[in-house]
C-alpha cells in the first residue's frame, strides 16, 4: 500500500506598499519609480508645517527624561521628508503624515513620505 505525502505551502505574508491610483514620472518614487527607494529603518508620524516643491518638513514632540529632577519635558522635533509627485496633490499644510527612514537623497532629506494617516479638517 502506497502512501500518499501531503505537502502544505505557508503563506508568507510579505510587507507591500498599495499602489497609488495616480502614476508618475518621479525617480525617486518608493512606489513608481524606477529607481525605488527602499524604505528601512525608522517611522514618524508628525503634522505638516511647511510644502514646497518636492518636499514637506514635518514636526512632532517628543518626550525627554530629566534624571536630575526626574522629570519629562516635551522636546520638538524638526525632519525633512522627500514628497513624491503622486502624493502632491494629496498632502497639504496641517496634514498628518507618516514618513520612512531612506538613503540620503540630498544634505538635509533622508526620509521619504509613505502615507496620509488623517487630512486635516477644513471647519466651516
Amino acid at each position: 500500500m502506497v502512501t500518499e505525502k501531503k505537502t502544505t505551502k505557508k503563506k508568507v505574508a510579505k510587507k507591500t506598499i498599495k499602489k497609488a491610483e495616480v502614476s508618475c514620472n518621479d525617480r525617486l518614487c518608493p512606489v513608481h519609480g524606477d529607481r525605488k527607494l527602499k524604505m528601512r529603518g525608522r517611522t514618524f508620524e508628525g503634522a505638516v508645517i511647511k510644502k514646497l516643491h518636492g518636499r514637506v518638513t514635518i514636526q512632532f514632540e517628543r518626550m525627554l527624561r530629566l534624571a536630575k529632577y526626574e522629570r519629562y519635558e516635551k522636546r520638538r522635533t524638526k525632519i525633512h521628508a522627500r514628497l513624491p509627485e503622486c502624493m502632491k496633490d494629496g498632502v497639504g499644510v496641517g496634514d498628518l503624515i507618516q514618513i520612512a527612514e531612506t538613503r540620503p537623497i540630498s544634505k538635509t532629506i533622508h526620509f521619504v513620505v509613505s502615507k496620509v494617516v488623517r487630512k486635516l479638517e477644513v471647519k466651516a
